[in-house]
């Protein structure tokens, strides 16, 4: 990236911390396949045991009967966004906005972090082309170790957008145009999505919904959102298959994962499949998650989905699939916090049970874009821990480590 990093600090005492021994005692350690009330010793900034009896060890680490989990592993999350333009027409600086959000995920109990940010301006759409900037931020703050959780890129691929080809290899190859144009170069890229938000279809089949959405944030008139309407149908007609072709050419290329976008029919699963899917985001109704599971698609819903029982846009509710068994994977979406607790709702009613609920915020999304060293208290694995106390439907995250160090 093009970002100049002048220092960066002694990494003397971080290093020291990972390389400790460490001792937790006195939890409910969640693994993959059951609760242990027991212990887990980290060293080196890795699990090396686990033990199904308290722990005497001096200095051990005394949760006090809390919940000792994977740290959590967030695949979808606009909330950065959220920070970049805390107001209409405010455009936040990115490293700050960066750091803000960084902090509030820790908070509850996430270490990693794939931050959806859009490319394929649209023209209504008011952040303009900001994702590489975001992308440089990201570079500069970790390499000063300023993050508390890992982060990575998630490219959310406007196909009905001109833009779309430029913006992403804007990100995915900067430093690599006159190279292989196949060949992303950007290291953090794990994930892209393939969107289309043409009314009428998808997660806005229900125009009403749309009108509703889009004219509350916008303060838009009718007249103006027709407008909308028509023009975002044209662009579908010309735009769409040109650029899925196009994304198709650099996901056979590149070394990350392609995730679908609101399929709503078997038709729309078939297309996502050919397009090289292996994660079905947000499917809008019962017909397209079970079809995504079948075809081995691993199907992600939005916590907050879960939590409310519905859809904000009147799509299938998360919990109507959960209760199908057709949840693998949740996502915080636009709410950090809904991630922990739709985990714990999933445990608790449904019949998914606490290791495999919290397995889709920690060990299945991780797989998912080949994360293979987190996401479980498995010896070998990453000494990514949350410990978090539950009562009264919440969730307080204590205290979170990444690779054994306390970043919170």
């Amino acid at each position: 990236m093009s970002g100049q990093v002048e220092q960066t600090p002694s990494s003397a005492k971080q290093n020291a911390g990972q390389m400790a021994e460490q001792v937790f005692t006195n939890a409910r350690i969640v693994t993959p396949d059951a609760v242990v009330e027991g212990a887990v010793q980290i060293k080196g900034g890795v699990i090396t045991d686990l033990s199904s009896s308290p722990s005497q060890a001096p200095g051990a680490i005394d949760c006090e009967g809390d919940y000792l989990l994977p740290g959590l592993v967030e695949l979808h999350t606009d909330n950065l966004e959220r920070h970049l333009t805390p107001r209409p027409g405010v455009d936040w600086p990115r490293r700050a906005a960066l750091a803000a959000h960084d902090g509030e995920f820790v908070s509850v109990g996430v270490s990693t972090i794939v931050d959806a940010l859009r490319v394929g301006t649209m023209r209504q759409e008011g952040l303009g082309n900001y994702a590489p900037a975001v992308a440089e931020a990201m570079h500069v703050l970790q390499n000063l170790d300023l993050l508390r959780a890992d982060h990575y890129l998630h490219l959310r691929c406007e196909i009905c957008s001109p833009k779309l080809v430029e913006e992403f290899d804007s990100v995915a190859r900067p430093q690599n145009r006159d190279q292989d144009e196949t060949a992303p170069t950007e290291p953090l890229l794990r994930l892209i999505s393939l969107m289309d938000h043409t009314p009428g279809q998808r997660q806005f089949a229900n125009v009403d919904k749309l009108r509703q959405y889009y004219q509350g944030k916008n303060g838009w008139s009718d007249e103006r959102m027709e407008a909308f309407i028509i023009e975002a149908k044209a662009l579908q007609e010309e735009w769409a298959e040109p650029n899925l072709a196009a994304m198709k050419a650099r996901s056979d290329a590149g070394a990350y994962a392609v995730a679908s976008h609101d399929d709503a029919t078997e038709s729309h699963v078939a297309d996502s499949l050919r397009a090289g899917a292996t994660i079905a985001e947000f499917p809008t109704t019962l017909e397209a998650a079970r079809a995504s599971q079948n075809s081995g698609l691993k199907v992600l819903m939005g916590a907050p989905n879960i939590l409310r029982g519905l859809s904000h846009s009147g799509n299938v509710s998360a919990m109507e699939l959960a209760q199908e068994g057709l949840v693998d994977i949740l996502s915080s979406d636009y709410a950090p916090a809904a991630l922990m607790l739709g985990a714990f709702k999933l445990a608790e009613e449904t019949d998914y049970g606490l290791p495999k609920a919290i397995a889709t915020v920690t060990e299945t999304p991780a797989a998912a874009i080949g994360l293979k060293d987190r996401g479980a208290i498995r010896t070998g694995l990453r000494a990514d821990l949350a410990r978090v106390y539950r009562a009264e439907r919440l969730c307080v995250t204590r205290a979170v480590w990444r690779e054994g160090r306390r970043v919170m």
